[in-house]
């Protein structure tokens, strides 16, 4: 059974950082892609970064330049720095997976996690 755990989410200001991290029950090597998606109160769910085994990244362009992906194959974790935060990036963050290397978030993602929420305020 495929688990994901996110961790890491909390209240900032603006201009803050955060470092969300998610778990994985397995093998991180079998997750061939991952992404994190988030979601906000009254908003449909949009994918912020995804990380393939081949090292492919993608980012969304709101978060381009201050959010970074990253995986520790020996952690068994996927991993979200989001610096110079906004309050537009208040959200329900989630990590997902996909046991393939296509990682194109727009398609759909079987495993997901519970999320994390991430707040920030001026």
């Amino acid at each position: 059974e495929i688990q994901l755990v996110e961790s890491g989410g909390g209240s900032v200001q603006a201009g803050g950082s955060l470092r969300l991290s998610c778990t994985t029950s397995g093998d991180i090597h079998s997750f061939y892609c991952m992404a994190w998606f988030r979601q906000a109160p009254g908003k449909e769910r949009e994918g912020v970064a995804s990380l393939n085994s081949d090292g492919e990244i993608t980012y969304a362009e709101s978060v381009k330049g201050r959010f970074t992906i990253s995986r520790d194959n020996a952690e068994n974790t996927l991993d979200l720095q989001m610096n110079i935060l906004k309050p537009e990036d208040t959200a329900m963050y989630y990590c997902a997976t996909r046991l393939t290397r296509f990682c194109e978030m727009a398609y759909p993602f079987p495993y997901w996690g519970q999320g994390t929420q991430v707040t920030v305020s001026l």
